[in-house]
């Protein structure tokens, strides 16, 4: 069940990459007691056994982070704790340059389990069908038709539920185009591992369970070098989280780090979210998390997830819009009324659809889109995939905007919500809010006319405000 009364945008602040087990711990972080709970319940409910989860608060830069942990039992447990397995090499011990894993007790995060943050090179990998069912170390082979069924079976909320299963397809199908084969001849020996499974399932319900609605990830951080798999040594970014980035428009950034940063577990969740790439230009902060990776480079490892609210300007006079516009001449008048509606859920300020004559004189409608600077890569996208144009015009304009505020005035039929404006030259004008004179018309039986003029009168006379 959704928190209710709290912000639901997600900002993901990710400087030293990602990682399933990094996200869960950064949900938990916000979530507190209650999201460990769920969190609890959700994966104790599994159709897999073989593992239970640790939560504990760790140390990153001077920082407490919380770290989630997936323990598992010896039969599916094969980690060492050898972190030149991650480099390609084997230079010692310790790691190169000295650097230790930070797993606890006997899991460590090396070769046949989380990697640098969780997967590492027991992640990369994807059998075709025929393989064998069971890896040395006793990990199941899963095809994305077992996940499915396997999420399927479990006890989740059906928003937890579709996010793990995106999560999933979006992993399977970068597999599929890194070793050539078809989505459902992808046999996931690693990342359907349980350990795996539990990250995604928990990230997913913490997401639900948080209600987030919009996810922002403005950049993902990522090392460089190569780190060793199953199939021999790879580079970093690896192929997985290259073919993720790819498909889904996730902006890569280089973090100057030898190393993997960014496993197709946590690239997969972020692209299942279908985030924004621009944080707004002014926003409040109404919790924190932080969440601890398993291994130190030269950069802590963690990840910082915030719940945001997007606040206005901080002058309300002036600033920049962008307008969106594109011509349409092949699509009925039920696909750009939806389009409309669509845009202007997803933020659009205004919608408009001029007539207009197109080539060989075709009458067709030009779409104009005026938006938020920060909001036109989505809007772009929604007009791009719900309409038949192939492109979009964009261009910045400037706007004068009025001060304004929100007040409601007694009437006879209750409080009804009016918009004052200050004019230039320092008088102020009302206007009824439609939504609310629709309201009183409906429920009292009145034409809209009656009520919008008697609530206008109201508002010369000097009515009482409520605010």
């Amino acid at each position: 069940m959704a928190v209710h009364g709290a912000p639901r945008t997600l900002y993901l602040d990710c400087p030293f990459g990602i990682a399933g087990d990094m996200l869960v711990g950064a949900l938990l972080d916000l979530g507190g007691a209650e999201a460990e709970a769920a969190v609890r319940a959700a994966v104790g409910a599994l159709p897999v056994g073989g593992f239970s989860i640790e939560v504990a608060r760790v140390e990153k830069a001077g920082l407490s982070c919380c770290d989630f942990d997936v323990v598992l039992d010896a039969a599916h447990d094969g980690r060492d704790h050898d972190m030149a397995y991650l480099h390609g090499g084997r230079v010692g011990a310790g790691g190169p340059r000295g650097h230790e894993g930070h797993g606890r007790g006997p899991h460590g995060h090396g070769p046949h389990g989380h990697g640098p943050h969780e997967h590492g090179a027991h992640e990369h990998g994807a059998h075709e069908h025929g393989a064998h069912e069971h890896d040395a170390h006793g990990h199941e082979h899963r095809s994305l038709a077992d996940i499915r069924e396997l999420l399927d079976a479990a006890p989740l909320a059906p928003g937890a539920r579709d996010l793990a299963r995106r999560a999933f397809e979006i992993l399977a199908r970068a597999e599929a185009r890194a070793h050539g084969v078809a989505v459902e001849d992808v046999h996931f020996h690693e990342v359907g591992a349980v350990d795996s499974i539990v990250d995604i399932v928990a990230a997913s319900v913490l997401l639900d369970h948080l209600g987030i609605e919009r996810a922002v990830v403005p950049v993902l951080r990522d090392g460089h070098g190569t780190i060793r798999c199953q199939h021999g040594v790879i580079p970093v970014p690896v192929p997985a989280t290259v073919n993720i980035c790819a498909a889904h428009g996730l902006p890569l950034a280089p973090a100057g780090v030898e190393g993997e940063l960014v496993t197709p577990t946590g690239a997969a969740l972020v692209a299942a979210l279908g985030p924004s790439f621009e944080l707004p230009a002014r926003y409040t902060v109404a919790r924190c998390g932080l969440g601890a990776g398993k291994r130190c480079y030269e950069v802590p490892s963690f990840v910082r997830a915030l719940l945001i609210r997007e606040e206005a300007p901080a002058s309300a006079c002036d600033g920049s819009a962008v307008k969106l516009e594109c011509d349409i001449d092949d699509a009925s008048g039920e696909q750009l009324a939806y389009a409309a509606e669509r845009l202007r859920a997803a933020g659009a300020w205004e919608v408009h659809w001029l007539p207009v004559f197109t080539k060989k004189g075709r009458p067709a409608y030009q779409l104009q889109v005026i938006c938020a600077v920060d909001a036109a890569s989505d809007l772009e996208r929604v007009v791009l995939r719900e309409t038949t144009t192939i492109g979009v015009r964009r261009q910045v304009v400037e706007r004068t905007v009025l001060p304004r505020c929100a007040e409601q005035v007694e009437t006879a039929w209750g409080p009804v919500a009016v918009k004052r404006v200050e004019l230039p030259d320092g008088s102020w004008r009302a206007t009824p809010e439609y939504e609310d004179v629709a309201a009183v018309a409906r429920r009292e039986g009145l034409p809209y006319g009656v009520v919008d003029q008697a609530v206008r009168a109201r508002i010369d006379a000097g009515g009482p405000a409520v605010q």
